[in-house]
């Protein structure tokens, strides 16, 4: 493991951050109507000088460089205030999965759009009676002719309302095993029969959303691989999510030490807690293993090698603690900690964000209880889960 940048990394960082400085603050000048006009904007900058989506080849208007090069970027812009997270999930998980199945035509509409933020993806795979188990879908999709027509309902499809297109995930055959009967398409979300419900969230913010299907006609010419090969194609998505989801940020220790130190407590400040102290050590200790984890995942990447299933520990680590450190801040604030206002709350109501948010970042990518299974099968080499349904016909299977 190495924490140090090789000569070559840091005049990478050193012309990413040039470049950041100078254009971030021709973007703020710029001025923009709302943040999504002024993510767009911000994404089109980018994608102009290379640094859009850096690992992807130049002749889709990537970067052309390396993973490494690409956390070096993400690392340096994380440090500015600009937007870019509308385009996560497309560019993330949607997208790539498009450029690796659809045909040359498909790519060459849609790839460009998507990278300049003139274009925004949803992946539309949950639903309500699947849980974490993805291959559970019972959205149905039965061929007619040329078309296939759609049938039923996702849920928590983050950005839905105000995406133009998605990648959706349907079952084509109910007679084989779960896994065997699925489907890949692409499909624009005005498309008539489609009807998208945001979700209110106690946050006061609607960041998912309820999406329904009623005879939806989808050509067989937007469909993403092999008929009844869907899994094998959301695998690609999979793993490109459960990367893209696995960072930390948020409420950590410095943060929650800082409020501490500003608390009143029965002896002195919340600091001086004994109990209190010990937490901030569980959690001080988790992030530097967390850091070091990270660390690990880092230099394989600057070593040219692809990072294995031990990323799922990232997100299992970072999210419980966000929503540890939540709500023993809000706690300690006491009856001010229900004022989860930016302007009243302590941090800009950093705390009180944490408490709302974390619960939804510990399903997002796969639930805690998924990822534990992909270390223990994956990493540490345990018998795999006793499944009985593998092999049971998707029909027979209890609802």
């Amino acid at each position: 493991m190495d924490f140090n940048d090789t000569p070559e990394e840091a005049a990478y960082r050193t012309r990413a951050r040039d470049w950041l400085e100078s254009n971030v603050a021709e973007h703020k000048a710029q001025g923009h109507a709302d943040d999504m006009a002024a993510a767009r904007a911000w994404q089109a900058r980018k994608a102009a000088a290379g640094y859009a989506q850096i690992t992807w080849p130049k002749e889709w208007g990537g970067g052309g460089g390396t993973p490494i090069q690409s956390v070096i970027f993400g690392q340096e812009e994380a440090k500015h205030p600009v937007q870019y997270g509308y385009f996560t999930i497309g560019l993330g998980m949607c997208v790539p999965t498009v450029m690796a199945f659809a045909d040359q035509a498909t790519k060459e509409r849609f790839v460009g759009p998507a990278l300049r933020g003139e274009e925004i993806w949803s992946q539309l795979f949950s639903e309500p009676a699947g849980g974490s188990d993805v291959a559970a879908i019972r959205t149905r999709a039965v061929r007619d002719g040329d078309d296939w027509v759609v049938n039923g309902q996702k849920v928590w499809t983050s950005g839905a309302h105000y995406s133009d297109y998605g990648i959706l995930l349907v079952r084509t055959n109910p007679d084989v095993p779960k896994h065997k009967g699925l489907t890949m398409f692409w499909l624009d979300l005005r498309s008539p029969g489609v009807e998208i419900r945001p979700i209110h969230q106690m946050s006061g913010g609607s960041n998912f959303n309820e999406v329904y299907f009623t005879d939806v006609r989808i050509p067989d010419a937007q469909r993403l691989g092999e008929v009844d090969a869907g899994w094998k194609v959301a695998l690609v998505t999979l793993m490109n999510e459960r990367l893209a989801v696995g960072g930390g940020g948020g409420a950590g220790p410095k943060e929650i030490l800082k409020l501490a130190r500003e608390i009143d407590a029965a002896e002195g400040t919340l600091l001086q807690e004994p109990a209190f102290r010990q937490k901030l050590a569980d959690w001080w200790v988790q992030s530097e293993g967390l850091r070091n984890t990270r660390m690990r995942t880092i230099t394989a990447l600057s070593r040219g090698q692809t990072p294995g299933p031990e990323s799922s520990i990232g997100k299992i680590i970072a999210a419980n603690q966000l929503q540890d450190i939540g709500n023993s801040a809000v706690e300690a604030e006491d009856q001010f900690g229900i004022i989860a206002d930016p302007a009243l709350a302590p941090l800009k109501g950093l705390f009180q964000s944490a408490v709302m948010n974390a619960p939804g970042l510990r399903i997002a990518g796969g639930t805690d209880e998924i990822l534990k299974n992909i270390i223990a099968e994956r990493v540490l080499g345990l018998p795999g889960e006793i499944r009985t349904d593998k092999d049971a016909a998707f029909k027979d299977l209890k609802a």
